[in-house]
């Protein structure tokens, strides 16, 4: 994973492992938090009207986190 969050193209990281098809790497691959946050920043562009800080975001519900942790 780090390789690939470096920018290492996946298909080379499959092959530099030994993995018989791509599909096998894909089953270690996951997208972490950060990864995601940028995902969503680049589809969404600028001028989205989110915050500006929104790594700062917390969740200080209790009751709320119990029932995200349960999705």
């Amino acid at each position: 994973m780090h390789l690939y969050q470096h920018g290492m193209d996946l298909t080379l990281i499959s092959q530099w492992l030994g993995h018989a098809s791509l599909e096998t790497t894909l089953v270690y691959a996951h997208a972490d938090t950060e990864a995601k946050r940028k995902a969503i920043e680049k589809a969404m562009g600028s001028g989205t009207g989110a915050p500006e800080d929104s790594s700062s975001y917390t969740i200080d519900d209790e009751d709320l986190l119990k029932q995200l942790y349960g999705l």
